[in-house]
């Protein structure tokens, strides 16, 4: 399967003009996750990527990610099943259990301590109901008479999150790809190897190897002021200081820097690379095209 590459939408950017931008600069897939409560603002992705679908005809859309947890298990298969409709079958479910602020799972009701055990749940609601069941029993989810329509014609692809055994377990059941973060590439083998352990001795139907890459990168002529407005941006998402991280776990550099560093990845099985531009907005357009124009033709 040929190599592709998507970016993240930009906080602040209007989606469907950013969204354009991405899929005229060539890139793959548009990516969008979210927070009930966060840090910083974030949309909903179900909404923002919508939004993008309308302005837009070839790029696929993913959620990176969708906090399945803080869902209704129905009502996620019916936005997700809407979703991939309404664009034309470009949609793929990204999922995550989040935790790292448990502030919004207190405001929605869930106990942080249950979210592991609701996504597994989640994603099998959301599959059963995407292919044509219409009754479910289980420990946070029970209901019959219930299908949902319309659906797409395929079967809506499944992208697990998470870095854990209990996460990379749940690849291997529920994942058309692994989505990796802040791993180094020798973390990412390890984890494709772990994957493919749990899939012989117990895997889904949907597991085949696949690694989608969501990376944190700050591209700029200048290497130096690259590495550090990337520790700068990432260190604010997660409220602790990169500085000493950013060579290890972010793609930051010149062009040639960050191309070197990726193929790193790619040498270790990553079919996808999801790029999250860390940088302010106003420099977010600019570097996108830099990225399109000197990195991605090196890898592709």
């Amino acid at each position: 399967m040929a190599r592709e590459f998507g970016v993240t939408l930009q906080s602040g950017a209007d989606p469907a003009s950013f969204a354009r931008l991405a899929e005229d600069a060539g890139f793959d897939y548009l990516a969008c996750g979210e927070h009930l409560a966060f840090h910083g603002p974030t949309t909903n992705a179900f909404v923002s990527l919508a939004f993008a679908a309308a302005a837009t005809s070839r790029i696929k859309l993913v959620s990176a990610v969708t906090l399945l947890p803080l869902y209704q298990p129905v009502v996620a298969a019916k936005l997700a099943a809407s979703l991939d409709v309404v664009s034309g079958e470009r949609f793929t479910l990204g999922v995550g259990v989040g935790g790292e602020y448990p502030g919004e799972f207190e405001a929605a009701g869930v106990p942080v301590g249950q979210r592991g055990a609701r996504t597994d749940e989640a994603l099998d609601v959301v599959d059963r109901l995407l292919t044509g069941a219409d009754s479910y029993s289980g420990p946070f989810t029970t209901f019959s008479g219930v299908t949902i329509a319309p659906r797409p014609s395929r079967r809506t692809p499944f992208w697990i999150a998470g870095r854990r055994p209990a996460a990379l377990r749940r690849a291997a059941r529920w994942g058309d790809a692994w989505l990796p973060y802040l791993r180094t590439p020798e973390q990412v083998a390890a984890g494709r190897a772990e994957i493919d352990a749990y899939a012989r001795a117990d895997g889904g139907p949907r597991w085949s190897g696949r690694t989608a890459l969501f990376a944190f990168a700050t591209v700029d002529r200048d290497g130096d002021r690259a590495r550090a407005m990337a520790a700068e941006r990432v260190g604010r998402t997660y409220q602790q200081d990169f500085a000493a991280f950013a060579d290890k776990y972010l793609v930051a550099g010149t062009p040639g820097e960050c191309v070197a560093r990726l193929r790193e990845y790619l040498a270790v099985g990553v079919d996808v690379v999801i790029f999250r531009i860390a940088c302010p907005r106003r420099e977010a357009d600019t570097m996108l095209r830099l990225i399109a124009d000197e990195v991605l033709p090196e890898l592709r």
